[in-house]
């Protein structure tokens, strides 16, 4: 029954992703929020919590936010197998879709149907990633934790307004969270 239940969850993980990076236009954050609908809301494999830790991670972690996206879910749920089925469902769309345009790139950067097509798909992503900030920064305010708030209110004025370096944000929000996880956990030693 074990095994089955193993390869139900590999075959959903496999053509959820594949499904979700076929429809997924705009760049790597768009798909943070169908990750979110497919993972938590429909599937319920996963807990807000967790997929707003996972997605940290996977920002946090080099690479395509879309694979890296993958591969925590996939390891989160199935472990090694789990992150295979999960990158290969989401690497296939954007692979063969490149490849196709590849070839027909020439016709394409001059159709205007295309050209209009990818405007109007621009003003959709706008929307897509709007969302996401709205749900990751409404999570993040939900626990009332100052320390996250303070954090994800500089690290937006640091980058949009200073244009700091994302990389350098990212390097300090983890010394922060690494320093005040060491303190908490020599607290809570001293008390026991």
């Amino acid at each position: 029954m074990e095994q089955m239940d193993r390869k139900h969850v590999l075959r959903k993980l496999f053509f959820s992703t594949l499904y979700l990076s076929t429809f997924t236009f705009g760049g790597g954050y768009v798909i943070v929020t169908l990750l979110k609908s497919k993972f938590v809301d429909e599937l319920h494999w996963i807990d807000d919590d967790e997929m707003l830790d996972l997605v940290a991670i996977a920002q946090s972690s080099p690479g395509a936010i879309a694979v890296n996206g993958a591969i925590v879910v996939g390891y989160k749920l199935a472990g090694i197998p789990g992150i295979l089925c999960s990158v290969f469902g989401a690497i296939i769309p954007p692979f063969l879709i490149l490849t196709a345009i590849s070839f027909f790139y020439d016709a394409f950067k001059s159709n205007f149907a295309i050209k209009a097509l990818l405007s109007g798909m621009t003003a959709g992503v706008a929307a897509v990633i709007m969302s996401v900030v709205y749900d990751m920064g409404g999570d993040v305010v939900k626990t009332r934790d100052w320390v996250r708030i303070l954090a994800m209110i500089l690290s937006f004025t640091a980058n949009y307004f200073f244009h700091v370096n994302v990389i350098l944000i990212i390097l300090v929000t983890a010394a922060v969270g690494a320093v005040r996880t060491i303190v908490r956990e020599k607290r809570k030693g001293a008390g026991q």
